[in-house]
């Protein structure tokens, strides 16, 4: 048996709020203490890019340094704590079917589009783009962006510190359970990123299911 995986005895007829993200949109999904966040996989190995918010102080915001020094691991996964800037718990890991989630790699964004894929990508869809109009709804602005989580995606560091994305971690119905450790805004890019073969050219949904403590 695998260590990193674990299922969940919840429900989702249980749960008290249930939605599916088109691939393209965001949404801005507010979580308060002890509530348990499940995103699922639906059709598989379809990013879903994150950035995270206290409720109350938005200055107060997801830091990949601080998550990943505590646990001295790249990777979000079973039992991984994740912290903010100023190093206190913002979501704990407590069931996971996937696996492995990547801290590395940031949300494609129309200049890393160009980058990696030509000067035609400029005006594609981005993650960075999807962050800047959900964040201006809630009374933000691109200066709030922070660092992302990508779940269901694994970016493999080597040993000369190379990034690569490795293809094919997850699957249809693999799912991540969280417990919000304070209240948070759980800000979600499900990612249309039509150049990256990860999702085999084919952007699907992704589905948020919440329960009370």
């Amino acid at each position: 048996m695998n260590s990193k995986l674990l299922e969940s005895s919840r429900r989702v007829e249980d749960a008290v709020f249930d939605v599916t993200v088109n691939a393209g949109d965001g949404y801005m999904l507010p979580l308060k203490k002890g509530q348990i966040l499940r995103m699922i996989d639906v059709c598989g190995n379809q990013s879903g890019d994150v950035q995270i918010y206290n409720q109350h102080d938005k200055t107060e915001r997801y830091n990949a340094n601080n998550t990943i020094t505590a646990q001295a691991n790249t990777m979000i996964e079973l039992g991984t704590v994740i912290r903010s800037n100023r190093n206190n718990p913002m979501l704990t890991v407590i069931a996971d079917t996937c696996g492995e989630h990547d801290t590395l790699g940031s949300g494609c964004s129309a200049e890393g589009n160009c980058v990696r894929y030509t000067d035609k990508t400029r005006y594609m869809h981005s993650c960075r783009d999807t962050f800047v109009r959900t964040l201006q709804d809630f009374g933000m602005s691109k200066r709030d962006q922070t660092c992302n989580l990508n779940f269901f995606t694994k970016v493999i560091l080597d040993d000369t510190g190379r990034l690569e994305f490795a293809d094919g971690i997850s699957g249809p119905g693999k799912y991540i359970d969280m417990r919000a450790d304070m209240d948070v805004l759980f800000l979600l890019s499900d990612c249309s990123q039509l150049n990256n073969p990860c999702n085999d050219y084919n952007p699907t949904p992704i589905r948020m299911v919440v329960w009370d403590e």
